[in-house]
């Protein structure tokens, strides 16, 4: 090849402004979800050891939080509860004064213009930690059914805007999709966690929530890490099913996974940057090893890359902040 005949891509390198204008992916403040969690009592604002700047929050500090929120221009929260008592069922997952529906109930008051994501799911509130009924020491899935139904109707009630029920038990979608239906809220989307794999990367967010399992682990209905094409059965059974929104839970040691449901489904998909995608790069700011905005955008371009339209993340406030100051 000549002088003359090589490509010279650096043309569209030459400045700031001619790379913003063939840039390809962005990240904005309207992709942003942020889990919060909620507690019992009074005055509690209990930073989470593992997660440096996520904190457990009682109802009366959740207003500041979810008012902050709505100001950086983030629409959208989910929601996880931690109950003061927890039962072999999970009755506070379902119960109408439960902590998740109080705080749905209290924000939609408060700030309105925020969309409230429930999580659906009994394992904050079992005894046993785990996301369904157990039977001598059998997760029952078939019975488990009726809890979350239960739980994802009172759910609506408390005046949710969506269900996401990260529950993994088959079937779940049909079944809540019928039970939300016949409450009468046709117009409740599901955002299913459809593609959720048993991970080491949550290891934080069971501190985060209470939510560790007390015997076993949960890889009887969580998938397995080795697996790739499995997510296509669990994410056409869940889109079958009735769900609205597919999530993929992790990120960032799944971003091919991200992109085959992406290229195979229509429906939005939502890329999970759990606790321990957020522990890590946080552990490493703190001891000043890396640029810590620079990583974080880099790993949210990563996830919009493959194909997430939406991203939950613990990161979402610094997110939008940075946003802003670079806007």
């Amino acid at each position: 090849m000549t002088m003359a005949e090589f490509q010279r891509h650096r043309r569209l390198r030459t400045s700031a402004n001619m790379r913003a204008l063939v840039r390809e992916t962005e990240v904005t403040v309207d992709d942003l979800i942020y889990p919060v969690f909620v507690v019992e009592g009074e005055n509690v604002r209990n930073e989470v050891s593992s997660m440096p700047g996520v904190f457990q929050l009682s109802l009366d500090n959740l207003s500041a939080e979810m008012k902050e929120v709505s100001e950086l221009g983030i629409k959208s929260v989910l929601f996880f509860g931690i109950p003061a008592e927890k039962d072999e069922v999970g009755t506070g997952a379902f119960h109408d004064h439960g902590i998740v529906q109080r705080a749905i109930s209290q924000t939609k008051q408060e700030v309105p213009e925020l969309l409230l994501i429930a999580d659906t799911c009994l394992c904050e509130y079992t005894s046993h930690g785990h996301c369904g009924i157990v039977h001598d020491g059998i997760i029952d899935n078939d019975e488990s059914l009726g809890y979350l139904v239960d739980t994802a109707v009172s759910q609506a009630k408390a005046g949710a805007d969506i269900i996401a029920p990260s529950n993994m038990m088959d079937g779940y979608v049909q079944a809540i999709r019928k039970g939300l239906d016949e409450a009468g809220f046709t117009n409740i989307p599901i955002m299913a966690y459809s593609v959720k794999y048993a991970s080491a990367f949550y290891g934080p967010f069971r501190e985060a929530a209470d939510g560790a399992p007390q015997f076993g682990d949960r890889k009887t209905y969580q998938m397995d890490p080795s697996n790739r094409r499995e997510a296509f059965r669990e994410a056409t059974s869940d889109i079958e099913e009735g769900a609205d929104f597919l999530i993929v839970k992790p990120a960032l040691a799944y971003l091919d996974i991200i992109r085959d449901v992406r290229n195979q489904f229509n429906a939005p998909i939502v890329a999970y940057n759990v606790s321990g995608e957020y522990s890590m790069v946080k552990a490493a700011a703190l001891n000043g090893w890396i640029d810590e905005k620079a990583i974080v955008m880099e790993k949210m371009i990563g996830m919009k890359r493959a194909g997430a339209d939406l991203i939950m993340t613990y990161f979402a406030k610094d997110v939008a902040r940075w946003l802003k100051e670079d806007n």
